[in-house]
């Protein structure tokens, strides 16, 4: 028979307060490599998110009106309602 090697799966992983400083140091590696938008971009992106957002609950608001009056009035009246 082949000898059986155990293994303990733990034993070279390294303590928490290591992996946290090494997380926190991957993540301020990261953020040093983003390029950040300028104010000019900022206010651009934040507008165009507004207007597309205004226009999403517009289209929402149509729809649940055309519902409405699909469900709740022209139904019912069809059947006697």
């Amino acid at each position: 028979m082949a000898d059986a090697v155990v293994s303990n799966p733990g034993a070279n992983k390294p303590g928490f307060p290591t992996r946290v400083v090494g997380f926190y140091n991957g993540v301020m590696t990261e953020l040093k490599r983003v390029t950040w938008p300028d104010r000019d971009q900022t206010i651009d992106a934040t507008w165009r998110i507004i207007v597309f957002v205004l226009f999403l609950g517009l289209i929402i608001f149509v729809m649940d009106w055309l519902l409405q009056r699909i469900l709740v009035q022209w139904i019912p009246s069809l059947f006697g309602g």
